[in-house]
């Protein structure tokens, strides 16, 4: 026993500076926001602020014309609505790519690499500027060619988020892609062939033989997509919500509107509590994913 308690002091004494490391750069983080979280610090309370309970989250989530609960309803049609068409898409584009019949195919992987691979920053803006600007913009350029009215493309809310959808899945789905093209690599060709003389067609062989069988490799990528786009805020604020070029857009993501409520109205006790509440929201997303997974085993 004592050789044993020996060994494991030692073991703690050995990783003491990198838990010590992780203390102080998750744990005390975690634990300040929840703080700051149950007080009235904003722009007018700075030093004087007072613990004022759960009135902030009691705000976030029960009063409705806060923006809390319009902002996570946003969010989660958002996430909905990108993983879909990402997992669709780019199924259809791996599909095509795995056609033994297409010529120059790994160049044109290697092509889809380069979203990925550019900085999100700099993408995000040549969308913003380049495609989507008012003045000089590609898409209205065209319309203009065409005859048609230039239109406002980030200026509402529907329209920014469509736009918002489309930048995000440029930038996505190089990802999914990769992972999904190699899960179909990875199928035995021999299902294919008895399926053909079983008689089964392109859609029948798709879903009896492709999907099952990638199903288990691309379900971590999905996992982390979701995780991705749930939390997603560069895309969403630098196209909308940025300070000194806001487009008129009030389409916010809960990160979105965290940082607004931060940064922007200076309500730190406010933004604090919702910082929380998305922290919550992803441990029981992760916590539930766990629990499946370990009783799928």
């Amino acid at each position: 026993m004592k050789k044993k308690t020996k060994i494991t002091l030692k073991s703690y004494l050995w990783s003491s500076p990198s838990l010590l490391l992780i203390g102080l750069i998750v744990v005390f983080p975690i634990f300040y926001t929840a703080y700051i979280s149950m007080t009235n610090m904003n722009v007018y309370h700075w030093f004087d602020y007072t613990v004022i309970g759960f009135d902030n989250y009691f705000k976030a989530l029960f009063m409705f014309d806060s923006g809390f609960l319009s902002a996570l309803l946003a969010t989660i049609i958002w996430t909905l609505v990108n993983m879909i068409l990402q997992l669709v898409i780019a199924y259809v584009l791996a599909t095509l790519l795995n056609n033994p019949k297409l010529k120059l195919r790994r160049f044109y992987k290697t092509l889809l690499m380069f979203p990925w691979a550019m900085p999100g920053y700099v993408s995000i803006l040549l969308w913003k500027t380049g495609m989507f600007n008012t003045e000089f913009g590609l898409l209205n350029q065209l319309m203009t060619k065409l005859g048609l009215a230039t239109y406002h493309w980030l200026s509402n809310d529907l329209s920014a988020f469509i736009c918002c959808t489309i930048v995000n899945l440029w930038l996505a789905l190089p990802f999914m892609i990769m992972i999904i093209d190699g899960a179909m690599q990875s199928i035995d060709k021999s299902y294919y062939e008895v399926a053909k003389l079983e008689g089964a067609n392109w859609i029948q062989r798709a879903y009896y033989v492709t999907v099952p069988t990638i199903k288990p490799i691309i379900a971590p990528a999905v996992i982390i997509t979701i995780f991705t786009t749930f939390k997603q805020f560069d895309v969403v604020y630098l196209l909308t919500q940025q300070a000194g070029s806001k487009t008129g857009s009030g389409f916010h993501t809960i990160l979105t509107f965290a940082y607004e409520n931060a940064f922007i109205a200076s309500n730190y006790g406010y933004s604090s509590a919702i910082s929380i509440i998305i922290f919550i929201l992803l441990i029981v997303f992760s916590a539930t994913f766990k629990l499946k997974e370990e009783g799928d085993r």
